[in-house]
């Protein structure tokens, strides 16, 4: 049961990467990403017995992420992305997983700000590679104050709580 459960969180910290790497790119996040994230926790807490608790914990934060969606403060994606991290890590570890995601957006928000100051002036050469592209369309958003890419942040802060838990 072990191992199954290992690999599952791997799988699951593995999407996480993944839909932080696509905001980071696109400012989106794909749908299947957190239809399987959530799939993932599900199976994780099925063994346990804690699904019923885990739906309900994910309701509350779908619930409250929504509520910041409509006044603005989170995307869409992020929405789903947040209450799809938090089927996959403990219920227990909820409350942690919440501030290790407020912590490391305060970190990304202290880390754009900063780059205002430093990010280069548009050049006129275009890139070649994928990882150009996006260096380039980043920089264009820090230079003009575009939105964060919060994925990143529940992505890191469901990560670290995996790390921090395990995965039951």
């Amino acid at each position: 049961m072990m191992v199954y459960a290992t690999l599952l969180t791997v799988i699951c910290v593995g999407l996480l990467v993944v839909a932080a790497t696509h905001d980071l790119a696109a400012r989106t996040i794909p749908n299947a990403l957190p239809a399987l994230l959530a799939g993932g926790g599900f199976l994780l807490h099925l063994g346990t017995g804690d699904v019923p608790a885990t739906l309900g914990a994910a309701a509350v934060v779908l619930f409250l992420a929504a509520l910041c969606w409509v006044r603005g403060w989170l995307g869409g994606g992020d929405v789903k992305l947040l209450a799809a991290a938090a089927m996959v890590v403990p219920v227990v570890a909820l409350p942690a997983f919440i501030l290790d995601v407020g912590l490391a957006g305060g970190l990304l928000a202290l880390l754009y700000l900063l780059a205002r100051r430093l990010v280069p002036a548009a050049s006129v050469a275009t890139p070649v590679s994928l990882a150009a592209r996006v260096w380039r369309a980043e920089c264009w958003r820090i230079r003009r104050g575009g939105p964060l890419p919060y994925g990143v942040a529940i992505a890191a802060g469901g990560v670290l709580t995996l790390l921090q838990g395990g995965p039951t």
